[in-house]
């Protein structure tokens, strides 16, 4: 799950709560952070000024890190052409 709301810089920026509840073992709640940390560095130049906090959904660490670029991929695609956020 992605959350945003715009700021008042000229960057955006990323928070993460991968919560034990999601993932069990700290080797998970890693492996997404490094996952969502990488995906947000390729999409950086293409988003907007907002803050983005990533939340861990069930069956997340399950999941192939392809499959996760993809979600996270189309969050990053939301975000850029949401009409709620001033560009």
């Amino acid at each position: 799950m992605v959350l945003y709301r715009p700021n008042d810089l000229d960057r955006p920026r990323l928070g993460l709560a991968i919560a034990k509840k999601c993932a069990r073992r700290a080797v998970e709640r890693n492996r997404l952070k490094r996952l969502a940390r990488e995906s947000f560095r390729r999409a950086y130049y293409r988003l907007p000024a907002v803050d983005i906090v990533v939340l861990c959904a069930q069956g997340a660490p399950q999941e192939s890190n392809q499959r996760l670029f993809d979600v996270l991929e189309r969050a990053w695609a939301h975000i850029g052409t949401s009409s709620c956020v001033e560009s």
